[in-house]
């Protein structure tokens, strides 16, 4: 019994701190708020360490790799298990989503008019061309940029490319590495600090979350937010119990499951992959995935890899499918939905509610619907939030493991342990 109080002491008195929070949001509803600048501080502690937590880390780890061929290998391995993964999650969504209404006819009229009032707020997006949005995705157009939490895909790229040259310097870079290296400890030992907080700060989040929005949904998007709900718990506890059994077997699933509540509670609190980073990379290490993999593929899983938000798209584009009556009789239209949904997701911002806007922006253009659409999704967006990061996040976790089984063999597990 100690033993089982002090491996899972952390997670205990983080689930206690959620449940009396979500007690305290169903009991107090909208007074509940009261306590968020609470949950913001705890929020915006973990949002200020994360860019010099992902330069760190990346830049550390890959100026480690001694061997470019192992580098490579991961980062490919990244790649292609974020894309598998990733055609799962929007397979499943659309299945899951294709043979149910979730708006009928008149709940949709009711939407309609209730969100008319907000559509002079959208008539002023800039339009990009897609080649325009991939250029701002990627890069920044001054140093000073890269040090926001918007532009976290340059970051990566850019942190990606200072390790490269470090490992090029060879000797020349020893004292640069030595002083990132000692950062980066620095950074870890702040993440540690911020943790002591994370019970107040992740139940008063929580207690103002369920307080807003408990009672304030419509019909449609009640029924949204119940069937997503029903269909991310299955997808958490039944595709991540078959990925870590992919990665480690048995003893893959046991130590998945016995390190996957910090990050999961983590991303519930606060919807967002970013704040979610410092605990996600925790976790992994504890898992046994090796420094370098978990230290790059968390970081870059946080941008590119987004199994909730992959579903959430389609069940998105299905939303407004149901509501315009729009015809998904071909082939066509399928794989249409499925690359819309794909390419949204790229899209999306590791941040709280609101990160998904440009997203949503792409899958009303892309699917000839009118700008007014937009509050639409914001309000999907918002209900389904928690979940939706919750998988981002956690699957992220078990990625990582994948990753590790392809880069280091099947016995990468009994390795780690010694």
């Amino acid at each position: 019994m100690k033993k089982f109080l002090s491996n899972y002491k952390s997670t205990i008195i983080l689930l206690v701190a959620i449940i009396v929070g979500a007690i305290v949001g169903i009991v107090f509803k909208e007074k509940a708020t009261i306590v968020k600048p609470l949950g913001d501080l705890f929020l915006n502690l973990l949002l200020v360490i994360v860019v010099p937590l992902i330069f760190l880390t990346i830049t550390t780890s890959v100026s480690k790799m001694k061997s470019p061929k192992r580098l490579g290998k991961i980062v490919v391995t990244i790649i292609g298990v974020f894309v598998f993964t990733s055609i799962i999650a929007v397979l499943i969504g659309f299945l899951s989503t294709y043979f149910v209404k979730l708006v009928e006819p008149e709940d949709g009229e009711q939407i309609r008019a209730s969100l008319e009032q907000t559509t002079e707020e959208t008539e002023d997006t800039e339009e990009l061309t897609i080649a325009d949005r991939t250029v701002q995705l990627l890069t920044v157009d001054d140093f000073y940029k890269l040090l926001s939490k918007d532009n976290i895909i340059a970051l990566l790229i850019f942190s990606i490319i200072v390790g490269i040259a470090i490992n090029m310097s060879g000797e020349k870079a020893k004292p640069v590495m030595d002083f990132l290296e000692s950062a980066n400890t620095v950074v870890h030992n702040i993440i540690k600090i911020i943790m002591y907080y994370a019970p107040i700060g992740l139940g008063c989040y929580f207690a103002a979350l369920v307080g807003s929005f408990g009672a304030q949904i419509a019909v449609g998007y009640l029924k949204t937010f119940v069937y997503y709900t029903i269909i991310a718990v299955l997808f958490y506890f039944i595709m991540y119990t078959i990925y870590a059994f992919l990665a480690g077997g048995k003893k893959g699933i046991k130590a998945f499951w016995k390190n996957a509540i910090p990050p999961t509670m983590t991303a519930l609190a606060t919807c967002s992959s970013a704040a979610s980073i410092p605990i996600n990379i925790e976790s992994s290490k504890k898992i046994g995935v090796p420094d370098d993999i978990a230290e790059t593929t968390i970081p870059l899983g946080s941008s590119f890899h987004k199994d909730g938000s992959i579903i959430g798209s389609v069940f998105k584009i299905m939303f407004l499918v149901c509501l315009f009556g729009t015809s998904m009789s071909t082939a066509g239209d399928i794989l249409g939905i499925l690359g819309i949904a794909l390419l949204a997701n790229l899209l999306i911002t590791a941040v709280p509610i609101g990160g998904g806007t440009i997203s949503e922006m792409l899958i009303i253009s892309m699917m000839g619907y009118p700008v007014a659409a937009l509050p639409i999704l914001t309000i999907i967006a918002t209900i389904i939030d928690p979940q939706a990061t919750m998988l981002n996040v956690v699957g992220d976790t078990v990625s990582s493991m994948m990753v590790t089984r392809v880069v280091d063999g099947k016995d990468w597990m009994k390795e780690s342990k010694t």
